[in-house]
């Protein structure tokens, strides 16, 4: 037999080759289960980034957990994501990582230029050992933390970019790894589901409150609320529901093309009530019907620009259109450096304006319908006190005159006499009545005829009883009107002042002349007292073809009479 060769110290030499790869083969399973727990955990740190990015439904909230997360799931220092704007810029810049108190000595948040600006140009993942050599690069600003590894990958929602998420600094040094990119880009997936789960949820939040705030408009035109009440509420409802600084109901434009201020809120807007003459994109928005945003009030609000606070920056303002009637435009703005409007914003803000707009319509078509609706029981009522008072009346009085002739004794025909008297004025005051129900316009002539009896009586002593025959209200030319009133002043407070009566009597009677007559019961006007009054109303009566008459009454008292011809002009 062989003996096998042995070592130094005797042993067999193929056993300790054994041994030794031994060790190798149990090295490399140690070193294979090292990766596979590395792994483990990195699935694991994934899942659990993935599970905490899907926590919630709050929009702001769910941005940050997503930066950071990725900046927790790549071991970064630094982390930030960029959400875009419409016009390719970044609207919302979200960080975590820097010290406290830094982020304020930086300035405004970047706006998507230099290497920042290189994913929104080119929306691939992009992984660099040092983020100042690329040729996008520009440098940091002032008091900015140093920064060299680089990674970042964008965020998409549905079919479309939502942001990029910018990670910087490996912890430890070196550089971002491919595993690195891999693992970010799955985060930024399951990202891009959860902002569109928050932002779906943000959006149906939002509808509720404003369908809130509209219900609250109509409950409002319901009870009967004036339209400057129900615009205040729809500029106080959009103040809030977008987070703005100032907002303003402009009615128009007229036929100059001016705008009316008739609602405002938040920071006073430093515009006039009326007479306002609105910028170019303010009119484009009532003449297209569509909603127009601007990165400043001067693109809307021309007509004092000077005055508008110059802290005042992103705007938006939406037609109030009801069909295709456009009554007016509602404004919003933010201050300085706030945020742009979002379209999905805008498209809430017009579909309330337009309600409104709508609600406002429909209150002023409803006020018309009553005020038809109280047109027509006057006239039911006119007709029915001309057709059966007044023939009752008629009938009355003809049984009195003939009863009259019956009787024998003077003190009953006296009496009969007097009710036929008090018969007529009865019909006289109904006949006045039904003129007055016939008079739609509560400024016409008798309505004011009233409001001046009023004035000029109240405080006194003395009693006043206002009667009208005929249509005054359509017969009396507008021309005539204001010498009318001033002979019913001038008369009505001669007989308040001189006349030391209890009762003052003012007669208007339209016919083919225009007749006044105030009456009083007092003592007379006084022989010493001024009649300029009176002169100045006689030749107002003479420029008219008409006269004037002043006199005492046989049982006391003055009558005044002002007498003009309807056709004088």
């Amino acid at each position: 037999m062989t003996r096998p060769d042995r070592g130094p110290e005797g042993a067999p030499v193929s056993g300790a080759l054994a041994g030794l790869r031994l060790d190798e083969l149990l090295g490399e399973v140690q070193e294979r289960l090292g990766q596979i727990v590395a792994a483990r955990d990195r699935m694991q740190s994934l899942l659990d980034a993935v599970l905490a990015v899907g926590a919630g439904l709050e929009l702001d909230a769910t941005l940050r957990r997503i930066v950071q997360s990725a900046v927790d799931l790549v071991d970064a220092r630094y982390g930030a994501l960029g959400v875009l704007a419409p016009d390719g810029s970044i609207s919302r810049f979200i960080d975590v990582g820097l010290p406290p108190g830094v982020r304020e000595t930086l300035g405004p948040p970047p706006t998507g230029k230099g290497l920042l600006g290189q994913l929104i140009m080119e929306p691939e993942s992009l992984r660099l050992a040092d983020l100042g050599a690329h040729p996008a690069s520009v440098g940091f600003p002032p008091n900015h933390p140093p920064m060299h590894s680089f990674l970042g990958v964008p965020v998409r929602v549905r079919d479309s970019i939502y942001g990029n998420l910018y990670l910087t600094e490996k912890v430890g040094g070196g550089e971002f790894t491919a595993d690195d990119e891999v693992m970010l880009h799955v985060l930024a997936a399951a990202a891009g589901i959860a902002v569109q789960n928050a932002d779906l949820f943000e959006q149906s939040r939002q509808r509720q409150h404003w369908l809130e705030a509209l219900g609250e408009v109509r409950t409002e035109v319901l009870t009967g609320a004036s339209d400057e009440d129900v615009l205040r509420l729809v500029a106080v409802r959009t103040l809030e529901l977008t987070t703005s600084a100032a907002t303003a109901v402009l009615l128009g434009p007229d036929e100059d093309g001016l705008y009316e201020l008739c609602a405002s809120a938040g920071e006073p807007l430093g515009l006039p009530e009326a007479g306002i003459r609105a910028g170019a994109d303010l009119d484009e928005v009532a003449e297209s019907r569509s909603p127009l945003l601007a990165g400043s009030p001067a693109a809307f609000l021309d007509h004092g620009a000077d005055s508008v606070p110059a802290d005042l920056g992103p705007s938006v303002a939406v037609p109030m259109r009801s069909g295709e009637r456009v009554v007016g435009v509602l404004v919003a703005l933010r201050r300085v450096g706030g945020e742009p409007y979002r379209p999905t914003e805008v498209l809430l803000v017009t579909s309330f304006a337009e309600q409104a707009a709508l609600a406002l319509e429909i209150a002023e078509k409803t006020r018309a319908q009553r005020q038809l609706d109280v047109l027509a029981d006057r006239d039911r009522i006119a007709r029915d006190l001309h057709d059966h008072v007044i023939q009752r009346l008629f009938a009355t009085g003809l049984k009195l005159q003939s009863t009259l002739r019956r009787a024998v004794r003077s003190d009953v025909q006296d009496r009969i006499l007097q009710a036929v008297d008090e018969l007529d004025e009865t019909v006289r005051e109904i006949r006045t009545s039904i003129f007055d129900l016939h008079g739609a316009d509560h400024g016409g002539v008798r309505r004011r005829l009233l409001d001046i009896v009023d004035e000029i009586v109240e405080g006194s002593a003395m009693t006043p009883s206002v009667r009208t025959s005929g249509p005054v209200d359509t017969l009396v030319p507008a021309d005539l009107v204001p010498h009318l009133l001033a002979a019913v002043r001038e008369g009505t407070s001669n007989a308040v002042r001189h006349s030391g009566g209890r009762t003052v009597t003012v007669t208007l009677e339209a016919a083919a002349d225009l007749v006044l007559q105030i009456v009083d019961d007092g003592t007379g006007m006084p022989d010493d007292v001024a009649r300029s009054g009176l002169h100045n109303l006689a030749e107002r009566a003479a420029e008219l073809g008409g006269a004037l008459e002043v006199r005492r009454r046989p049982g006391g008292g003055t009558r005044l009479a002002w007498r003009v011809p309807l056709d004088h002009g």
